[in-house]
């Protein structure tokens, strides 16, 4: 099976790198997969919103991420996210209780994260 090189990265760490076979994330152009060999492309990715990469051992990894770009070139993708959380990192009550919040902006990120964590917003 082919596979790519990805790299999830936010200003202050490397959250995620290594080889995948999908990526999926949502841009302002609307949502996107992609494989190995895609076409090069830059994207915007939609603030608050989760990335997920399926890993080459089956594994998939979820992360909340709030703006940032994605770029596809031969060489593999890179996200740079303007802020990210691993989906383990995420504290999942606190992230209800933002989604409660009546500041939309908290409630768009705390969307994410949830999304991210693995548990629908109530």
């Amino acid at each position: 099976m082919a596979d790519m090189h990805v790299e999830l990265v936010a200003p202050d760490r490397l959250l995620w790198e290594g080889q995948a076979t999908f990526v999926f994330a949502r841009t302002t152009a609307g949502e996107i997969g992609i494989l190995p060999r895609h076409v090069p492309l830059v994207a915007e990715i939609v603030e608050g919103e989760m990335v997920r990469i399926d890993t080459v051992d089956g594994e998939e990894y979820h992360a909340a991420v709030h703006g940032g770009f994605l770029s596809v070139t031969e060489q593999g993708v890179t996200i740079l996210a303007e802020a990210a959380e691993p989906a383990e990192e995420i504290d999942v009550e606190e992230a209800q209780r933002d989604f409660e919040s009546d500041d939309e902006e908290l409630r768009k990120r705390a969307r994410a994260r949830l999304r991210a964590a693995g548990h629908s917003p109530v």
